[in-house]
């Protein structure tokens, strides 16, 4: 989710949304919701996600597969910027259970968005991210997620949906619907509150009943830490279907852009957040 996509990258997730198979909530190494801010041109950007499921299912979501409850997941991301509306990423996604460390192979994603949209009251964009997946993490061994990111924002409020589809390839071929939505509030120059939510479905065309499907809500903040810009939050499952208990958290840094003077130009120097929320100027076209 980038949702609570992979709790698949999305799918926190975080995410960061829920691509669980076989009806049970799974390990996911990724809960955010998009916001269409990318990277500046010719720069580079790092974000760590970890989520820790504190309470969730104690059943694996299919035979073979590793059960959410008490594992550690999360991936290292990386993403550039190749133009105003382009930004392309990796994700080396993981889980640790019972002491032991499971790769998920990769994830590569390209990011298209409307420029500058740190700085505009409507936004938009889409994501695509195709996965390599192991055994451990699911029964199809190709992926694709397929996220738009739609949102308005002023200079106290924003709200931000993904609808996010979730394709699986091969045998065990299903296509997921896993909805995440944002509604935060700013507090301060770098200090933002608010909720998250996160949801699976079910099968396109045939949702699971109600209990199955998956909800979680979360209390998130974010804020900065020196040169890093932190997003936290606290889920509670709001069915049978979800974990109950899971923390987030996405610890993120932008180099410097090669060759750019540290006063050149309007916008923000340093490190930038890539969980900007608040618009910092007026609304451009």
């Amino acid at each position: 989710m980038k949702g609570y996509r992979s709790l698949t990258e999305a799918g926190l997730a975080v995410a960061l949304t829920l691509p669980a198979l076989g009806g049970a909530a799974h390990a996911t190494d990724e809960i955010q919701v998009y916001n269409a801010a990318i990277a500046e041109v010719g720069q580079f950007t790092i974000q760590q996600h970890l989520n820790y499921i504190a309470l969730g299912q104690k059943n694996p979501p299919f035979p073979g597969g590793l059960a959410s409850n008490h594992s550690l997941n999360g991936t290292p991301e990386f993403a550039y910027g190749v133009t105003d509306w382009w930004e392309v990423g990796l994700y080396l996604p993981f889980s640790v259970q019972d002491e032991r460390f499971y790769s998920d192979a990769f994830k590569l994603r390209t990011l298209f968005v409307s420029p500058h949209a740190e700085q505009r009251n409507f936004f938009y964009g889409v994501n695509f991210e195709f996965a390599n997946e192991t055994p451990p993490f699911s029964r199809s061994r190709f992926s694709m997620e397929i996220r738009p990111i739609i949102g308005v924002r002023n200079s106290d409020y924003e709200f931000i949906v993904n609808p996010i589809v979730d394709i699986h390839f091969g045998k065990f071929a299903e296509q997921h619907f896993t909805p995440a939505a944002r509604i935060a509030r700013k507090f301060g120059d770098d200090l933002f509150a608010g909720f998250e939510y996160y949801s699976d479905l079910g099968q396109i065309g045939n949702f699971d009943k109600l209990a199955d499907q998956q909800h979680t809500l979360f209390a998130v903040t974010d804020f900065k830490a020196g040169e890093f810009d932190v997003n936290f939050g606290v889920g509670y499952g709001l069915t049978p279907g979800s974990d109950r208990l899971v923390v987030k958290t996405i610890i993120g840094y932008a180099f410097p852009v090669p060759g750019q003077k540290p006063d050149g130009g309007d916008r923000v120097r340093g490190p930038v957040n890539p969980f900007t929320h608040a618009a910092v100027r007026g609304f451009q076209p």
